[in-house]
């Protein structure tokens, strides 16, 4: 049996307005910048990460600014959905008013896989979803958001991917990752089509609802995704610490599957890994997190890197945009 995999991490995706993107998200959406960083792998591009009061794992929409990036061309072979959560069908109601007089792009609340949601775009494109769903036993809302503590987002799920063929991913996913099938529905778009529920089976549970969940699209009609501004470029899935982490490489290398080995992203470490049909899973601990170097209370107030990238602070921030 592989290690256990808790839920999902934090999703990242591609902006080509950094500026914007910070309104949005923080403004609009109500979240918590809760660190300020740089691809690690591409210092002249912002990483953002907007999460909770206290950066909870499980929590993290994040966002690399590649300023010239075209518009992503959808399609396959991608991720095509992130679900936010909210507590309630009230609260997609409260949201759906927000929109609508913000004028942001959406639809009228529906039921997806059985739950209320509510799908809404950002100004780039990005497609996303308020989900309805049992709210987690601790909540840590932001104490400076515009948004009413009882209506904001309580973290991510799930995370929808669309491929061409099911049996791949499915048993990449069941016999590599250790997920389980839990159900399959309607294709809200496309009624022949049909989308396949994944359960992480760390979570502790028969059903682990929508913060352990993996949606899996079938749709051989679409052409292949294109990457670019609007669309998600990885979603990561939650190890508890750094000895499952290690023990989740030996897996892979008994399975003889191709991985980036161990890298040490300072916030967290990670394993990164392509299933079969070409979307990238991450593998990230959830420590030691993002007050490893600045306090609970100023996160996301200034620019932080990792110690190796310190020494080049000055020539970093010469590079980059002021975001507002």
């Amino acid at each position: 049996m592989p290690p256990i995999l808790l839920g999902l991490h934090h999703l990242t995706a591609v902006t080509a307005q950094a500026g914007r993107n910070y309104d949005f998200y923080t403004q609009t959406l109500g979240m918590r910048l809760v660190k300020k960083s740089v691809n690690q792998d591409d210092v002249s591009a912002y990483h953002l990460f907007y999460a909770d009061e206290i950066a909870s794992p499980g929590h993290d929409l994040t966002f690399f600014d590649w300023p010239h990036t075209p518009p992503e061309q959808r399609g396959r072979h991608s991720i095509t959905e992130v679900g936010l959560r909210v507590d309630s069908a009230a609260s997609l109601a409260w949201w759906q008013q927000r929109f609508a007089a913000l004028g942001v792009s959406h639809q009228a609340p529906a039921a997806g896989d059985g739950r209320p949601m509510l799908l809404f775009e950002d100004f780039e494109g990005q497609r996303l979803a308020l989900v309805a769903a049992e709210p987690p036993a601790a909540i840590f809302p932001w104490s400076r958001s515009p948004i009413p503590a009882q209506h904001q987002i309580r973290g991510l799920g799930p995370v929808t991917m669309t491929v061409a063929r099911l049996e791949p991913t499915a048993l990449f996913l069941t016999r590599v990752l250790g997920m389980r099938e839990l159900r399959h529905f309607a294709h809200p778009q496309k009624a022949d089509a049909a989308v396949h529920v994944f359960g992480m089976a760390g979570a502790g549970s028969a059903d682990p609802g929508p913060a352990a969940e993996l949606h899996v699209a079938v749709r051989p009609d679409l052409p292949p995704a294109r990457p670019g501004a609007g669309g998600v470029h990885h979603v990561a899935f939650r190890v508890p610490d750094t000895a499952e982490h290690q023990a989740w490489q030996r897996h892979f290398d008994q399975m003889g599957v191709n991985t980036s080995g161990i890298i040490d992203r300072y916030y967290f470490q990670s394993i990164y890994v392509r299933e079969p049909n070409g979307v990238l899973f991450e593998l990230a601990t959830d420590g030691p997190g993002f007050t490893v170097d600045e306090p609970l209370e100023t996160l996301g107030e200034r620019l932080a890197l990792p110690p190796f990238l310190e020494p080049r602070r000055a020539a970093i921030e010469a590079g980059l945009r002021p975001l507002t």
